[in-house]
């Protein structure tokens, strides 16, 4: 198993990075394309993919769907949380860039299946965590520069760059003195 870097184990929690791709600005006028997730502790990937598509031209954070259902959400839904579930009996956290955009996504999904979201109702923004450390509450963008993986908006290559982003300010705070 693969150890947190930035973050001392027992402090790591269960921290699940989450990037969700989708054809809207909510559940009520889009529909969710695919999404990635990413534990933080062992760096184990999970890629629910419904729907297949691409990112609009005009507006890359925006998928585009071709028309082919390539799993139900229900399945998806259902293995995710098993995959959840073999991480470890903790409840998990869901970390994202943009929580108040895909939390809704995972939320809806969730409810639409018909099954309890693991992750209770609440979430965490690596953005705020960034502007807190940097005591500004509206330098909110460039923690993204600490990203390795480049965003190219497949889910789990975005969830991967803001745990890379995420563990390298975790490293800077725990080797600085208090």
């Amino acid at each position: 198993m693969a150890k947190a870097r930035g973050l001392r184990a027992e402090y790591a929690m269960k921290l699940i990075f989450v990037d969700v791709e989708a054809t809207g600005r909510s559940p009520v006028t889009g529909t969710m394309t695919e999404f990635g997730a990413v534990d933080y502790k062992t760096r184990q990937t999970f890629h629910g993919l419904i729907w297949e598509g691409h990112p609009a031209e005009d507006n890359p954070a925006v998928s585009i769907i071709t028309g082919n259902l390539v799993t139900p959400l229900e399945d998806v839904m259902a293995s995710f949380t098993r995959w959840l579930d073999r991480l470890g009996k903790e409840r998990p956290i869901f970390v994202s860039d943009n929580p108040a955009y895909d939390y809704q996504w995972i939320n809806a999904a969730f409810d639409v299946s018909g099954m309890e979201n693991p992750f209770g109702h609440s979430a965490r923004r690596i953005s705020d965590f960034w502007a807190g450390l940097e005591r500004n509450w509206s330098e909110t963008q460039s923690w993204k520069r600490f990203r390795r993986t480049p965003h190219d908006h497949n889910p789990v290559n975005d969830a991967i760059g803001n745990v890379e982003a995420f563990e390298h300010i975790m490293h800077e705070i725990l080797k600085s003195p208090a």
